[in-house]
């Protein structure tokens, strides 16, 4: 194992799991199969970081206010859906990723026989720079492209955000995304599946889980 992998294998689990949108074996999959070749890592290695940066963050979690940016954020989603915006959050990695996921979400919905009006949403990128605390970006618009009716979805998006809480950085036209500049990242990861407790390296990730079932 070469220190620079494990360096940046170290660095992404940090990122993955206090992003809140990804489960232990998640992140094994994405470390250990799609960003290094298989069999770059000893699994026991990088199930036991996982386990590790799983434990300080649930440290952490004890002090977090109640409740966090990221649960008012998810109800800010919430109110758009219903406000005929798709809604989505940490939608693939880049721009175009999140605007193929819209695309996707309003062809279901039945295009323009639906009641969609915009959307809005934040992609993979922007997610890690919001976790780092640099501000989240949304990308936001028309859901046909208009420019008028986009200013109009991203004063709508802008009056939610204010409404619960946050400050909004955004200059009032569709060339600019909307920026919530002072998000702190509080994410709870929720999922059936335990948070893993960092055990000896020898014992594999199953024995966890079936320790703590």
């Amino acid at each position: 194992m070469e220190e620079s992998d494990q360096k940046e294998a170290q660095e992404s689990i940090r990122h993955y799991v206090w992003s809140g949108f990804y489960s232990p074996d998640e992140i094994a999959r994405i470390i250990g199969e799609e960003l290094f070749e298989p069999e770059t890592f000893d699994k026991a290695w990088l199930n036991t970081q996982i386990a590790e940066e799983f434990s300080k963050k649930h440290l952490d979690e004890q002090a977090w206010p109640e409740p966090t940016d990221c649960e008012r954020l998810d109800k800010v989603f919430a109110e758009l859906q219903v406000k005929k915006i798709i809604a989505l959050q940490n939608a693939g990695y880049t721009q175009s990723d999140g605007l193929s996921d819209i695309t996707e979400k309003w062809i279901k919905a039945g295009e323009e026989k639906s009641d969609i009006e915009g959307y809005c949403f934040f992609h993979g990128q922007d997610l890690e720079r919001a976790v780092v605390g640099d501000g989240l970006m949304l990308t936001f618009g028309d859901i046909l492209g208009a420019d008028e009716k986009g200013v109009m979805i991203g004063k709508t998006i802008s009056q939610v955000l204010t409404a619960y809480g946050f400050a909004v950085d955004w200059d009032g036209t569709t060339a600019k995304r909307i920026n919530v500049p002072n998000i702190k990242w509080h994410k709870r990861f929720a999922s059936k599946q335990p948070v893993p407790k960092p055990k000896p390296s020898g014992l594999s990730w199953m024995f966890w889980r079936d320790e703590m079932a």
